[in-house]
């Protein structure tokens, strides 16, 4: 009845009233969070602080006073000159107001944007404390308004729990007890978070206040900043104004200047144009001038000109008399060297018979013959070489003889010389004119002519000499050079051309000083131009290359047309003349000059040719070349011309008159005709030259002879190409259509290039149509005829004997078949003119008197298959005006395979009969035909007879076949597919084999669904002997064992069988893809793919679902199933995980990365290949090889000494290949060049994944799983590689960033720069680092054009001492960049000589000073910047200052850390060196003084070591006191306070008050006896008393100290020791004072008991020591200390 009850409560609940939702926080941590509650000035306070004290900062050194008050240090009258720019120009300044004018320093500047920043600041702390008030207010509201809200419903849900109660609804009742309670907790907690919120909002008003306060300590800088602002305003409108007027004086002075030179520009132009108009002028005169005296110097050179020509005839007819004489010469010479060499050989002869007679009389003796002749050549060669050697010693004497006297005679002269020109005389020599090549061969050839050559024998001889002396004369080729210039001095020198001016009486003539023409030094300027060019022109010379837009000439430089100039046909003595056009072919302005003809053409060809001066490109100008022949011979020769490119020729031909002639055709087949029928052929012979001749045929066979006459039949060196391609065009016509035989080509046609050319192609022509003639069958009974041949082939009628020029005569030949049988005849064409050879040709014909043939006697029916029907039909025709029977015959061998049908038949008159040839082969073609049949070619040649009646000789024809199998061979005969898994394909290639000599189609049929045959899926053609793979691919469907056949069908039926077996294998675990296809990826990038390996085994019910497998094996245990990916070496490839277990009915997911890179062997080659480009282009070129002219005797004396000594074995030393570092320069430089020059690239990769049951995890690592082979599952990928579109262009390419080793909170930075390098933009988006790591990314770029580069930062700032490893992607359209940042933060860590945190300095003299070091140790890996502060020297020491002093609002005594400081405004304590640098593992020594200016016992400071400017490493408290006098008393209880009196310093002097002797003061010493039930210890105090290590002089050296009233003491129960003794400088002495209660001692009263302590030194000092003595029970004591 419960849930009635609540549903009847909760409709209640809702008709009575609404229902209130309350939001509860049941963590207690309210709906206003903590971090908004906590206080302002603890979140703030560094900003806040830092904030404040630079304010005060500022109001301290009085920042923005007006000018009166600091001295008018802005008011200045300089101008910055960083703050306004020079131009270069002087210009007058305007005036610029005074208050512009005052100079705004950079500090100045950089003072009021701090102090800016610093009030901005102040403010927003101000604006965002105000926000924080006013939304905790607002929070504090709604935490109000929420309590209102819960308290109406605690009191609304009172009511109805009471009217529910009154309903007696105890479930109602209960809930809303439950929801009371839930109200009332929910109320305290709203009370909690009311009064929270309340102190915070109490907390934020006090630091609001705060603010307020300081903000109105600054409204002074607030003002004063406003006023600065307003002066750095106007300064720099003023400096605008400046930078304006300066920029509006330099575009004033531009355009004056440009105006000046705009009117100086034209000035010029003005005045060339009058110096052109009088050039002008004076050129037309002088040009007047100069055509006059043009006309006379023509006339003087063409009379010079004809008297040269005559001169040159004169000298060409004495060169050729001196030829025919030198002629003569050769001829007489060359019989007397054949006289020579006849007598020399019988000579040799003789020797020879002496020597054989020597031989058998030594053999008769007993001798050696053979030792003996070898020992006398020896001898005799010994000899010749001495003599050599002898001779040549002589002439070297000679020749140092020689060359001795020579240079003292060259010595003499030019002594004399020297003396001639000290005494003042002066010789005028003429050297002799060197003759030219011409004049010394043609003295050359006179000489021989005279006859004053020498004898043969001394030429022999000299050449015998000079070939051994060849070696020493090239060892002194520069001397001998000297020697022939000297000589040739010599004989220049030797005669004066005019007798009588050697002589000493003669005088030369002295033109008097009035006579001579002055002219001026050098020459006129005629002669100085004229001068310049011809040096300028013999420097140059005569061709200039030719270069036009930056390309040179090469080649002819004018065209001629035409090309050749040809004089065909002409007669000796009449007159012929050609133009020729010279075009300029060259790129711009050539000249051309003509040079002439060649010498033997000069007497026969005149050339007119008038130079036309510059010939722009493509101008053209003609020649006329006129050619006179006197012989009637052949010319050929050049007309060479000089163009300034060069010297070019134009071929020259004129030819005779020639006749030519041949036949159209050397054979004449009549063919085949019956006997006494008549046919005509004709035959044309053609003369295709200018001189036509008479001809004669003759028919003797013996004058005929055809083989030794072919070689007669060319026709190329008889006329020339022109020639011979006009005779083509005239014989075209003469061809003879109506000849129904075959013809062998024209003569004309063939291409026979001499008259010495084999007559091979012309026999091998005839033997080739005669051997077909001749398989014309031949009838018994009918003779071939050789006899008579000429009755039955003749001529017919001839209508001339005369073949004119360019003409042609057809001779006709008549064939009249007489007697059966092949005819043959051959004709010789003889011509009158001896120049013709003889030509011949054949006529050949066949005679039959059978009327019955066939026109095919051979039927040809190619190749044939075994068991196949070929059918053909053979047409016999007849010329019988009769029917005639006839009966077809097999051979007996070949009737099982070969039928004509029908076997009898009659052929009508005239006409023709059809029979049908059946050929079927049997495979026993081979055995039954016998000879007919040939094994290797498989060629059948099957003879058919056809038998006519009444008559005896049959007709035969002949059956031709090749015969071949139809037969496929498979290779292998079985194929074996192995195991093979269900989810994979395995194939393997087959060979088709086509045994046969025709192309076959082929096809498998029936093949299982489990299999695939291609290419096309299993048909196909494969052509004759072809060897054909195909593929045959095994997919198994389920776990079993396979055994079928491949039958593969021919186009003839013909089936062959393939046998496979193969085992499929169900693998437990599956792949969800077996193949995966990359995306195209970059280099360096990396791509992945996921996929899953799934156990699906869950059951072992073989009847329901397919189990897992080998075979017909055991099935796989349901459990779990290990997996392993083996990976190639070296791929690109990662699979993660590549081992794992899969449990049943789960599966495994793997991620496949491919990621290409470049494998380090490839990078290696291309290093390789780099260094050895670098040393092929430092190595020098090698030295270049001897000269050819390399005297012979020495190459031989060369040889022979190599070739004596012994060869020794040369080994190469291979140099060590230097290792290759994958950190090198040239390492990073190729693998960036490979990166950029990538080619595309596709790889294909197969991974095995093998399988085995069990969990790896409960495996052993010594005890591997139990994979099975067949259980293998294969992975396919396909993985493309393109070109990354996005490189890093700096630092070698790397992409791995190392910063190394960075302090912890420091920061490096590296730039990195990016380059776009495929041919379009790219959009760059960068990966998010890791926000809380030390890598920040740094001005990255949105995107790269193409070819271009941009920089990004990367910073590297590391929070704590670690090693950081991170990957920046940056991805594009067309892949990913990969940049990986590796560093290393180190702490930087110090460690200080110091023990503890406190340094005492001790005491010092005031006005003196103390100094003390302490070590600074770098225990890091990275140098240190350091920094020494002491807090005196604070900017927060004024705030400090402002606080209570510790002894009125504390406790304690001392907690103030910048005690007493020197009233001379210098810091007490001070450290050098304040700052630097520590390297790793270094110590630097600091030195720390400490010098107090007056008296006081409380001088402290605390220094700070800060690192990098940020950390506080250590806080050393520094303490030190000082004295006036040099002793002092430590210990006793402390009687005043750390914190000096802001009192007036009392004016008494320092000399005033060492010169008091006494000073009291007062030593309090509370002992406190601990009273214990045991034994109990007396209480024990010390007292220090030191004297001073001081510098100034004294007296005293010591001091000296006594207790007075020690016996009071001891009466007491003090013990005091020592009482008495001395103290030197710098020690200390401690006094130990104990105390035991007497038995008179009242426990309730303190004992008080006083003494004086007296020090002498260098002053008096009396202490007055109160010794305060007391009991403490132990139990006291031990409250208080709890």
């Amino acid at each position: 009845m419960a849930p009635p009850t609540t549903n009847r409560g909760r409709r209640a609940t809702r008709e009575r009233g609404p229902v209130y939702f309350c939001l509860t926080n049941t963590e207690g941590t309210g709906l206003f969070p903590e971090e908004q509650m906590a206080d302002f000035r603890f979140e703030n306070k560094d900003d806040l602080t830092e904030t404040i004290s630079n304010l005060e900062e500022f109001k301290r050194e009085g920042f923005g006073d007006l000018p009166g008050e600091k001295g008018g240090d802005i008011a200045s009258k300089k101008v910055d000159k960083n703050a306004s720019f020079d131009f270069g120009w002087k210009y007058k300044k305007k005036k610029i107001p005074a208050n512009r004018k005052k100079k705004v320093t950079y500090k100045d500047r950089v003072r009021t944007l701090h102090l800016r920043r610093n009030i901005n600041n102040l403010d927003r702390i101000h604006e965002e404390k105000k926000f924080l008030i006013m939304k905790t207010k607002q929070d504090l509201e709604a935490c109000l308004q929420r309590i209102d809200s819960i308290q109406k419903q605690k009191i609304q849900v009172e009511a109805e729990i009471q009217m529910e109660k009154e309903a007696h609804n105890i479930a109602a009742v209960c809930r809303l007890q439950m929801m009371h309670q839930r109200l009332c907790t929910e109320l305290e907690h709203e009370k909690a978070l009311e009064e929270k919120i309340s102190t915070v909002l109490k907390e934020n008003e006090e630091n609001m206040w705060h603010i307020e306060i300081e903000e109105g300590k600054f409204s002074g800088l607030r003002e004063n900043l406003k006023v600065e602002e307003e002066k750095l305003a106007q300064f720099l409108q003023g400096q605008a104004e400046e930078r304006l007027l300066q920029a509006k004086m330099v575009a004033v002075r531009i355009d004056r200047n440009k105006n000046f030179q705009l009117q100086k520009a034209m000035e010029r132009e003005k005045s060339y144009e009058l110096h052109r108009q009088k050039v002008v002028a004076e050129a037309k005169k002088n040009h007047k001038i100069a055509i006059q005296f043009l006309r006379t110097t023509l006339a003087k050179v063409h009379k010079k000109e004809a008297k040269e020509e005559k001169k040159s005839q004169e000298y060409m007819k004495r060169r050729m008399d001196a030829i025919i004489a030198l002629k003569n010469n050769i001829t007489t010479n060359r019989d007397t060297i054949q006289k020579l060499r006849a007598w020399d050989k019988a000579k040799a002869h003789l020797i020879k018979k002496k020597e054989d007679a020597e031989k058998e009389v030594i053999a008769a003796q007993g001798g050696d013959a053979l030792k003996q002749t070898l020992h006398e050549k020896q001898n005799m060669e010994l000899d010749i070489r001495r003599q050599l050697f002898e001779e040549e010693q002589k002439i070297r004497k000679c020749e140092i003889v020689s060359r001795l006297l020579k240079e003292e005679a060259e010595e003499e002269k030019r002594k004399q010389r020297q003396l001639d020109l000290e005494n003042g005389k002066r010789w005028i020599i003429k050297a002799k004119k060197l003759p030219s090549l011409k004049e010394r061969t043609w003295q050359h050839f006179i000489d021989i002519c005279e006859g004053q050559t020498e004898a043969l024998t001394n030429v022999v001889d000299s050449h015998k000499l000079s070939g051994e002396s060849e070696h020493e004369r090239s060892l002194s080729v520069g001397s001998t050079d000297e020697e022939s210039l000297n000589n040739q001095e010599e004989e220049t020198l030797t005669e004066p051309e005019i007798m009588g001016l050697w002589t000493e009486k003669y005088k030369p003539y002295k033109v008097p000083k009035d006579e001579v023409e002055h002219k001026p030094v050098g020459g006129t300027k005629m002669e100085q131009d004229i001068l310049a060019n011809t040096l300028e022109k013999l420097r140059s010379g005569i061709i200039h290359k030719q270069v036009v837009s930056g390309r040179e000439f090469k080649g002819c430089p004018f065209y001629s047309k035409p090309d050749l100039i040809h004089f065909k046909n002409f007669d000796v003595g009449k007159t012929y003349k050609k133009k020729m056009t010279l075009i300029n072919a060259s790129y711009t302005i050539n000249y051309c000059k003509l040079v002439g003809v060649e010498d033997h053409l000069k007497d026969f060809i005149t050339i007119l040719f008038d130079p036309p001066g510059p010939m722009s490109a493509g101008i053209s100008c003609e020649v006329v070349i006129t050619f006179k022949p006197m012989i009637n011979k052949d010319l050929e020769g050049n007309i060479t011309f000089l163009a300034q490119t060069g010297s070019f020729s134009i071929p020259l031909k004129c030819t005779t008159k020639k006749c030519v002639l041949s036949l159209d055709k050397k054979l004449i087949d009549f063919g085949t005709y019956v006997v006494g029928e008549i046919v005509s052929r004709t035959i044309t012979l053609e003369n295709h030259g200018a001189l036509g001749t008479k001809f004669q045929v003759h028919t003797d066979p013996e004058k005929c002879d055809f083989e030794a006459n072919s070689l007669y039949v060319t026709d190329s060196t008889l006329y020339s190409v022109d020639d011979k391609f006009t005779e083509e065009k005239s014989t075209s016509n003469l061809v003879d259509i109506q000849s129904e035989v075959y013809c062998p080509p024209t003569l004309d046609k063939v291409p026979v290039t001499s008259s010495q050319v084999s007559e091979a192609p012309y026999e091998e022509l005839y033997q080739e149509h005669t051997v077909i003639r001749i398989e014309e069958p031949i009838y018994e009974g009918v003779e071939t005829n050789f006899g008579d041949d000429q009755a039955e082939i003749k001529l017919g009628e001839i209508t001339t004997n005369e073949i004119g020029p360019f003409g042609s005569v057809k001779i006709p030949v008549i064939f009249t078949p007489i007697i059966p049988g092949s005819s043959e005849a051959k004709f010789q064409l003889t011509f009158k003119n001896p120049d013709c050879k003889p030509l011949c040709f054949t006529a050949v014909g066949l005679a039959i008197i059978v009327p019955v043939w066939v026109p095919k006697p051979n039927v040809d029916l190619n190749i044939c298959m075994y068991d196949r029907l070929y059918q053909e039909a053979v047409i016999i025709q007849t010329r019988s005006k009769a029917a005639l029977r006839l009966k077809f015959e097999v051979c007996e061998k070949l009737k099982k395979h070969i039928e004509l049908l029908p076997e009898t038949g009659y052929i009508q008159a005239q006409s023709s009969y059809s029979v049908q040839l059946k050929f079927l082969p049997r495979l026993s073609l081979s055995e039954d035909a016998g000879e007919y049949f040939d094994e290797e070619t498989r060629v059948l040649q099957a003879p058919m007879t056809i038998r006519v009646a009444d008559q005896k000789r049959p007709v035969k024809f002949t059956v031709h076949a090749i015969v071949t199998t139809s037969d496929l061979e498979i290779e292998p005969k079985e194929v074996d597919f192995g195991y093979c898994t269900i989810y994979e394909a395995v194939y393997t290639k087959i060979t088709l084999i086509n045994k046969s000599l025709l192309p076959q189609e082929f096809g498998f049929i029936s093949i299982p669904k489990y299999v695939e045959i291609q290419p096309n899926d299993g048909f196909g053609t494969i052509l004759p002997l072809q060897s054909l793979f195909l593929d045959v691919i095994f997919k198994p469907s389920k776990a079993k064992e396979y055994n079928f056949q491949l039958i593969c069908i021919s186009d003839i039926n013909r089936e062959f069988k393939l046998s496979c077996k193969a085992i499929g294998v169900h693998p437990p675990l599956e792949l969800s893809h077996y193949r995966i296809k990359f995306a195209a990826t970059a280099l360096f990038d990396m791509s992945t793919v996921t996929l899953y390996v799934i156990n699906s085994h869950i059951n072992m019910n073989s009847l329901t679902h397919a189990v897992p497998r080998i075979g017909t094996g055991e099935i796989a245990p349901v459990g779990p199933t290990s997996f392993e990916f083996l990976l190639p070496n070296n791929a690109p490839i990662m699979i993660i995980p590549s081992v794992g277990t899969v449990l049943p009915g789960k599966k495994c997911m793997v991620e496949v990365i491919f990621k290409p890179v470049l494998s380090e062997t490839t990078i290696k080659k291309e290093v390789v290949k780099m260094r050895n480009r670098k040393l092929a282009e430092s190595q020098p070129p090698k030295e270049s090889s001897p000269k050819k002219g390399t005297k012979m005797s020495t190459v031989s004396l060369k040889a022979a000494v190599k070739w004596l000594k012994p060869r020794a074995s040369h080994r190469r030393e291979r140099r060590r290949s230097e290792k290759i570092k994958t950190d090198s320069e040239d390492y990073l430089i190729a693998k960036a060049a490979l990166t950029r020059g990538f080619q595309e690239e596709f790889r294909k990769y197969v991974i095995p994944c093998v399988i085995a049951s069990g969990d790896i995890k409960d495996k052993k690592e010594t005890a591997p799983m139990n994979f099975s082979p067949y259980n293998t599952l294969y992975l396919e990928l396909y993985c493309p590689t393109v070109a990354p579109s996005i490189v890093v262009a700096s630092d070698s390419g790397k992409t791995v960033f190392n910063f190394g080793d960075i302090a912890v909170g420091h920061r490096g930075i590296k730039t990195i720069t990016l380059q776009n390098v495929c041919p379009e933009y790219l959009d760059l988006e960068f990966s998010i680092l890791n926000p809380y790591g030390p890598f920040i990314l740094l001005c990255p770029c949105r995107g790269l054009q193409s070819n271009e580069s941009k920089d990004i930062g990367v910073s590297f700032s590391p929070r704590e001492s670690n090693t950081f490893l991170e990957t920046l992607d940056i991805m594009t359209k067309k892949g990913t960049l990969t940049l990986t940042m590796v560093g290393k933060g180190v702490a930087s860590t110090i460690t200080c000589s110091i023990e503890g945190n406190v340094l005492n300095m001790g005491y010092v003299i005031a006005g003196e000073t103390a100094t003390t070091t302490f070590k600074l140790h770098n225990s890091s890996t990275l140098p240190i910047k350091y920094a020494i502060f002491l807090e005196s020297l604070s900017l927060m020491r004024n705030k400090e200052q402002l606080q209570m002093p510790g002894f009125v609002n504390n406790s304690e005594r001392r907690t103030t850390i910048i005690g007493t400081q020197n009233y001379n405004g210098h810091s007490v304590f001070s450290i050098s060196p304040v700052d630097g640098v520590i390297e790793p593992g270094k110590t630097q020594d600091f030195t720390l003084t400490f010098s107090p200016d007056h008296e006081s016992l409380y001088f402290s400071d605390r220094m700070q070591v800060v690192l990098f400017n940020k950390r506080i490493s250590h806080q050393i408290l520094l303490k030190g006191a000082a004295r006036e006098h040099m002793m002092f008393v430590e210990g006793g209880d402390p009687l005043d306070v750390t914190v000096e009196s802001l009192a007036v310093i009392n004016s008494v002097s320092e000399v005033d008050r060492r010169e008091d002797a006494e000073e009291m003061k007062a030593i309090i010493l509370t002992l406190e006896y601990i009273q214990m039930d045991s034994a109990s210890t007396p209480a024990t105090r010390e007292l220090q008393i030191g004297c001073i290590r001081t510098s100034q002089p004294t007296q005293k050296k010591s001091i000296e100290f006594n207790l007075d009233n020690i016996h009071l003491l001891q009466h007491k129960g003090f013990t005091v020791e020592p009482f008495r003794g001395i103290v030197e400088r710098g020690q200390t002495k401690t006094i130990n004072v104990s105390w035991v209660p007497t038995a008179d001692f009242d426990p309730d009263q303190p004992l008080v008991v006083t003494t004086f302590l007296m020090l002498r030194g260098d002053v008096k000092e009396i202490y007055r020591l109160v010794f305060i003595a007391h009991v403490v029970s132990e139990w006291i004591l031990g409250d208080s200390l709890k």
